[in-house]
């Protein structure tokens, strides 16, 4: 199971200035029933991973972030790939199985999982 989670706040000035909210994705893999890592796409080539539990997802669900639930399973070059990525939401594209050349920003990336495809959960 893969969460995409989606925040409001970024201190990059570029989506600050070119995205709506939301301005930033990431996705969080489950390991266990109450563990979980976060890659959280810092710059092009550097992919931070932070391991949660279920409080610190609480705790983010009530700092405004968002989570989209999705079923599909893990690519299992994850972190290599995202080696190569230009943005946080190529990132998610390439963790959910996403192969089109849209959306390029995180408010799409989050309209298109909310709507358009039926296989994920809010």
């Amino acid at each position: 199971m893969i969460i995409i989670a989606f925040a409001q706040n970024t201190s990059k000035l570029l989506p600050q200035i070119c995205c709506r909210a939301p301005r930033h994705c990431a996705p969080i893999i489950r390991v266990t029933q109450n563990h979980f890592i976060m890659y959280q796409f810092v710059k092009r080539g550097y992919v931070a991973s932070i391991a949660l539990n279920r409080r610190a997802l609480e705790l983010m669900q009530a700092r405004g972030w968002c989570f989209i639930k999705s079923n599909h399973t893990v690519p299992k070059k994850l972190v290599q790939y995202g080696q190569q990525c230009t943005s946080c939401v190529e990132f998610c594209k390439y963790a959910i199985g996403i192969q089109s050349a849209r959306p390029f920003t995180p408010r799409g990336l989050y309209k298109l999982c909310s709507v358009y495809l039926p296989n994920f959960l809010i």
